[in-house]
């Protein structure tokens, strides 16, 4: 970056004196601190500003939303007010009171509460004699109709036989229906006859509550919810309940002995009066987000309305206030500092101008000698990378002649076994071919037809044997990949052994699924199964005499790689052949017989492809090699 530079940029004072004061250090860092404190503040304010204000706002609209419920909700019960005097006019509510035992007047009871429950809307009409009993009811055809049973612990009961009207929220004994009871006196109200009562459902007004953005509760006088807009909250209790309070309900049947299980509305903070005086708070519902909750006590009743909002627009509101009010903060600092520091360099200018001569002339000197130190370190940086790529090419070379080594000493030792196999056919070919001649001679054609079939064979088996040996001894060229068929792999290298398998008369147990596709050159993948099931001949040819052989080969996949287990029936690995098993020139086998190449160069050829080659001991006895080995793509699989 170029441009004139200041005394504090060239480390001079600027009186060409000494270096700056770590006051004059620290002064940037305090003024960041200084900046931020003060944009902080100003978004706090207009945080808090906001965010009560919107809370105010939501909750007058929350006071209108509660009284729009709560005189819907008065509306809603005093419909059915007239419905329990009403019955105190009809004769045959009368006469049944007159001739309780009368199977007619029970029956024309029944019929008449049946009418009037349907045509009112109500959920149940019944009468009630002077000591509880119900004597009629408009679901006396139902199964479980309340006719006959002893209702006289009810509140509304005995608020009705004492000459009161009664109103009462439960839980019914019989069906578990909850319910707002009315009741009235029948009769003389210093000695009623009996009492009518009449069960209301409120949930037309909890389905009309549901789809809100809020949520809205209705608790009675114990503070247990009796109706919500998440049915989930119905018969919760929004505070405490005590034990005391708790057996009362219970003997009472109020809610029919439900658990009552709390509601989990804890306060994080009071807006005004607490929220037992029925003042606004901000609650949270488990670890859910923070609500605004309102609190609004029914006329004439027990009862209280509880509003739920939830206040995320507020909060949002209150976001974007304090990031505009921490941007305008910080613009009118950074108008103040850019003032300040324009003063600053107005009168700095004249002084910093020799100081900036002399610092540019540094400067240049430092540039010019920075720029030969870079040259020099680039000329030999360059040759570094020269000497590496030919060291790298070097130790390729190297590699791939050990790897052509370890093939070629594997073709030495299967040598004798490959000459016994090229004798016999040779033998064979010498012998057919002298009694083909001596058949010509006597005209036996078929015989010497068949002959010459036997030959043909012969030179067939030979060329498969010197193909399969070119094939092996070939050397790949360098990074070469491909694909190759697991299968086929083990197939050429069984029969690159098999002299030496005859040898042994292993029993050879292969579990190979024929379609199985590695990641591999053929060629190299056959090196490293020559030396696998070579090595593992040589063990169990070690272990002669001491029972059968055998041979397992497994292949499996697991996690996108194909695996392949090679176990002999062997003496297995010492600890000590353990810890140098990978390591090169490092042989078990007699001097002469191995070069210790083997398992290095297999370990090195499945790391080039991106596989791995493992060993251990089985348990039932001999060692076992695992080679791993990525399972080639759908292309390849199709190809193959």
């Amino acid at each position: 970056m170029t441009g004139p530079l200041s005394s504090a940029d060239t480390g001079l004072a600027p009186g060409g004196g000494g270096g700056i004061s770590p006051w004059r250090r620290a002064a940037p860092i305090v003024a960041l601190l200084a900046l931020a404190a003060l944009v902080t503040a100003a978004g706090w304010l207009g945080y808090r500003l906001t965010y009560d204000t919107a809370l105010d706002r939501q909750a007058e609209r929350g006071q209108v939303q509660m009284r729009l419920y709560a005189q819907t909700l008065e509306s809603e019960l005093a419909r059915f007010d007239y419905v329990p005097s009403l019955l105190s006019l009809d004769a045959r509510v009368e006469g049944l009171l007159r001739q309780p035992g009368n199977p007619e007047r029970v029956a024309a009871a029944n019929a008449y509460l049946a009418a009037l429950n349907g045509r009112a809307g109500t959920r149940v009409v019944y009468i009630l004699d002077a000591r509880g009993k119900v004597l009629a009811t408009s679901n006396f055809q139902r199964p479980d109709s309340y006719l006959g049973e002893d209702l006289s612990f009810r509140p509304y009961f005995r608020s009705a036989i004492e000459g009161q009207l009664g109103r009462f929220y439960g839980v019914g004994t019989t069906r578990s229906e909850s319910g707002y009871y009315l009741s009235a006196p029948l009769g003389d109200r210093d000695k009623p006859a009996g009492v009518a009562v009449v069960k209301i459902g409120l949930e037309p007004l909890e389905n009309r509550w549901q789809g809100n953005d809020s949520q809205m509760l209705l608790t009675d006088e114990n503070g247990v919810v009796i109706l919500a807009s998440d049915p989930s909250w119905k018969l919760a209790a929004l505070r405490p309940l005590a034990p005391a309070q708790r057996e009362k309900l219970d003997r009472s049947l109020q809610y029919n002995r439900a658990p009552l299980p709390p509601l989990a509305l804890t306060t994080v903070r009071e807006l005004g009066p607490g929220p037992s005086e029925g003042g606004d708070a901000l609650v949270r519902l488990r670890q859910g987000p923070p609500m605004l909750a309102q609190h609004l006590a029914l006329p004439g009743t027990d009862w209280n309305l509880t509003l739920l909002t939830n206040i995320s627009q507020a909060r949002v509101a209150a976001l974007n206030s304090a990031a505009l009010s921490g941007v305008l903060a910080a613009f009118v600092l950074l108008l103040g500092a850019a003032w300040n520091v324009r003063r600053r360099i107005v009168s700095e200018r004249l002084a910093a101008r020799a100081a900036l001569e002399a610092a540019n002339s540094e400067l240049e000197r430092k540039v010019a000698e920075r720029t030969a130190d870079l040259s020099a370190a680039n000329q030999q940086l360059h040759a570094e990378v020269a000497e590496r790529t030919r060291t790298e090419t070097f130790l390729r070379q190297a590699q791939d002649g050990l790897m052509q080594a370890g093939k070629l000493a594997a073709v030495g030792q299967m040598s004798a076994g490959i000459a016994h196999e090229l004798n016999q056919p040779l033998a064979a070919l010498r012998t057919l071919s002298g009694n083909t001649g001596k058949f010509l001679e006597r005209g036996d054609h078929a015989t010497a037809q068949e002959n010459l079939g036997k030959i043909i064979g012969l030179v067939d088996r030979m060329g498969r044997i010197t193909g399969a040996l070119k094939s092996f001894a070939r050397n790949p060229s360098v990074g070469q990949r491909g694909t190759a068929r697991l299968a086929e792999a083990v197939d050429n290298a069984l029969f690159l052994l098999e002299t030496r398998i005859a040898a042994v008369a292993p029993a050879i147990e292969r579990d190979i699924d024929p379609h199985l596709m590695v990641a591999c050159d053929p060629n190299r993948l056959e090196q490293v199964l020559v030396n696998l099931v070579g090595n593992a001949l040589d063990a169990m040819a070690a272990m002669a005499g001491r029972g059968a052989p055998r041979l397992s080969l497994h292949a499996y996949q697991s996690g996108g790689l194909v695996h392949l287990t090679v176990r002999d029936s062997g003496p297995g690995l010492s600890e000590a052949a353990f810890a140098r098993l990978f390591e090169p020139f490092f042989t078990t086998k007699p001097a002469g017989e191995g070069l210790g190449l083997g398992l290095t160069l297999s370990a090195g050829i499945l790391n080039e492809n991106g596989g791995t080659l493992t060993a251990i001991n089985h348990p039932e006895g001999g060692a076992c090699f695992t080679l791993a080995l990525p399972e080639a793509g759908p292309e390849a699989r199709h190809v193959g």
